[in-house]
């Protein structure tokens, strides 16, 4: 089974939007830079992270979120962000009504069964767990490998945490990667085990 990574751009203060859900200036480094991430022509970034994330990108075989995020992004109209090839939706809740069957998404009750079910997809590449309620349940539940921050200068004051309601303390490893990006500093830790 591949690695299971949990992701997001964060604040300074942990939060990875603000109380509406907003990411506000969180992806400013993911626009500001002039080495093109993807095909969109939207996201370009330095050369240095660049370098960093998409080796990272191209290595994730699928996505958990959560039916938040899924109804926050309209489910990405059927089509998995960043060139992913499978999404995993933690949900109690079906799929949308109209929603195509052949999309690459699957709608999964509980986290434990989300996980196994990208694992089951990803095959021997990585599985990303969005950070926030989900990511912090997967991170709970002891099923997260490794967790990736992709740290934007910013202050939030409150929002959406990252690990979302975690109460329980979890060592982490010292980091393995520290990597300044031009308004962003990328971050990797392995969990300890």
């Amino acid at each position: 089974m591949g690695t299971v990574v949990m992701y997001s751009s964060v604040s300074v203060d942990g939060f990875i939007a603000d109380g509406n859900d907003q990411p506000g200036l969180l992806f400013d480094w993911l626009t500001g830079g002039d080495v093109p991430l993807d095909d969109s022509g939207v996201l370009k970034v330095s050369q240095t992270s660049y370098d960093y994330i998409r080796p990272y990108w191209d290595q994730i075989g699928a996505t958990v979120v959560g039916r938040h995020v899924f109804d926050l992004t309209d489910g990405w109209d059927g089509t998995p962000p960043g060139g992913v090839e499978y999404v995993v939706v933690v949900t109690h809740r079906p799929a949308p009504e109209g929603w195509d069957p052949g999309a690459p998404f699957y709608f999964v009750d509980g986290v434990g069964a989300a996980v196994a079910k990208a694992q089951e997809l990803a095959g021997e590449r990585l599985v990303e767990v969005a950070a926030g309620d989900v990511g912090g349940q997967v991170f709970a539940a002891g099923l997260v490998d490794e967790v990736r921050m992709d740290v934007a200068p910013v202050v939030f004051g409150s929002g959406k945490n990252y690990f979302g309601s975690v109460h329980a303390q979890q060592l982490l490893e010292d980091p393995d990667a520290v990597i300044q990006g031009n308004r962003v500093l990328h971050l990797r830790y392995r969990v300890r085990r």
